[in-house]
């Protein structure tokens, strides 16, 4: 895999209360990750940048929504979401306090 292309494909984390939920319950993470990346990139990205070991990933494509501004619609950009297993025992943060 090319390195540049692995820093390249995790977008960020996803704060929402169903990612904390998740995280807790099910020691996964939720990551907003590129379109065009598939489970295999995802998971050596997170393993080669976050240095943990990694159970699985399952990913959704989440659909933009339609938004109005005045009398002038507009559709927000489609994304996707990666859910990745962590193994036991690995933690990953984002904040960076220990």
């Amino acid at each position: 895999m090319n390195q540049e292309r692995l820093t390249k494909i995790i977008l960020g984390p996803v704060v929402a209360e169903k990612a904390s939920r998740v995280a807790e319950i099910n020691n996964q993470v939720v990551l907003k990750v590129l379109p065009g990346a598939n489970k295999i990139e995802i998971k050596h990205a997170v393993e080669s940048l976050f240095d943990v070991k990694v159970e699985s990933v399952t990913t959704t494509n989440v659909k933009g929504k339609v938004k109005r501004t005045g009398r002038t619609f507009g559709k927000r950009s489609d994304w996707k979401k990666a859910y990745v297993t962590l193994a036991e025992g690995a933690e990953l943060n984002f904040l960076g306090a220990e």
